[in-house]
């Protein structure tokens, strides 16, 4: 079997923490999120269809713009911060 290894992208990432709802609605751009009113979950339109985002998760913009959701200990395990670029 062949293996491969994950390029090195950089993304996008914002968690949501129950409470920024609003500021994830607007970074997604308005449409693709519903946010439960108990700020326990949101759900996000992504390319696979709706998926729940639960408190704690990440909510991720892909390399072709489209968002989706990430567990926290996924998150953690696939992606670290990124240098910032210096102009």
């Amino acid at each position: 079997m062949a293996k491969y290894r994950k390029r090195p992208v950089v993304i996008e990432a914002q968690q949501y923490d129950g409470h920024n709802g609003i500021k994830l609605l607007a970074w997604i751009g308005g449409s693709e999120l519903q946010e439960d009113l108990t700020g326990h979950g949101i759900e996000i339109k992504t390319l696979e269809g709706t998926m729940r985002a639960d408190k704690g998760d990440w909510i991720i913009k892909g390399v072709k713009g489209e968002f989706y959701p990430c567990k926290d200990e996924i998150f953690r395990m696939t992606y670290e911060p990124a240098a910032e670029a210096t102009s």
